[in-house]
């Protein structure tokens, strides 16, 4: 009986949305993370009669067809690349991009990845690195006898030395964006990187170049809301229950079936 293998089809999509869900809840607190959200497609149909075609021999046509679908299946996860609230942090090279724009850091194995996550630090050698220690693009090195660092909204940066009145600029941030930002692969450690669907990144500076100004002292809140996803959780598991009801419904009519003399 097909009904039970269109039903499992179902139970397995809102089984993965599930999961998709549960990550979202899981990375409520972490800093720029978008939320991904489940899409299905129905699956390929079973066609016993096609509209159009003819009834009779006096040349009439159906109106209507008549098909049976073979289930559902996951089309895709895309990201959702909302903005999350800044929050604030007081801490100085804490950063927050308000609008579009990806921090470009390098990875270890040489590839070059983007993240929403401007929690930075400072080196052994004073250069900024993420809390995993990948270098910031490019390369910004703060000088040990920095005591005050400034960070502007077009991500100029600037420190006062030792005693001195007048800052020293040191560097200058970059943002890039992309022309799909959904087609960006995760990688992981609040790390996307670069593929064919998101298009080559577009450099530029915070604030000009289409790409959004920067907030120092701000961390950038995950985009997850979590009333949202309970309600979405609710519909995934009450759509799994009414699955898994069609196979214990389809079960007994194979069971009566069965019995028949």
């Amino acid at each position: 009986m097909k009904a039970l293998y269109i039903a499992s089809s179902g139970m397995a999509a809102q089984e993965r949305n599930v999961e998709v869900i549960s990550n979202n809840i899981a990375n409520m607190r972490t800093t720029g993370y978008k939320k991904a959200r489940a899409e299905f497609q129905d699956l390929l149909y079973q066609s016993y009669r096609q509209a159009g075609s003819t009834t009779s021999e006096t040349g009439t046509m159906a109106p209507v067809a008549i098909e049976i679908g073979s289930g559902v299946r996951t089309a895709a996860t895309p990201r959702m690349m909302s903005q999350g609230t800044p929050e604030l942090t007081e801490k100085e090279l804490d950063l927050a991009v308000r609008g579009e724009g990806f921090f470009v850091v390098q990875m270890p194995d040489g590839r070059t990845g983007y993240t929403r996550d401007g929690s930075f630090e400072r080196g052994p050698d004073g250069q900024l690195v993420t809390v995993d220690g990948y270098a910031l693009q490019p390369e910004i090195t703060i000088p040990g006898n920095a005591n005050q660092i400034q960070i502007s909204a077009d991500g100029l940066v600037e420190v006062y030395l030792d005693n001195d009145t007048s800052p020293t600029q040191v560097g200058q941030l970059q943002l890039a964006r992309f022309v799909n930002k959904a087609g960006l692969a995760s990688a992981g450690n609040n790390l996307f990187v670069e593929t064919a669907s998101s298009g080559q990144a577009q450099v530029g500076t915070p604030n000009g170049d289409g790409m959004g100004d920067l907030l120092q002292g701000y961390l950038e809140a995950s985009n997850v809301n979590s009333v949202t996803e309970i309600a979405d959780l609710i519909a995934a598991q009450r759509a799994y229950e009414m699955n898994a009801r069609v196979i214990s419904g389809a079960d007994e009519m194979m069971q009566a079936t069965s019995q028949l003399r």
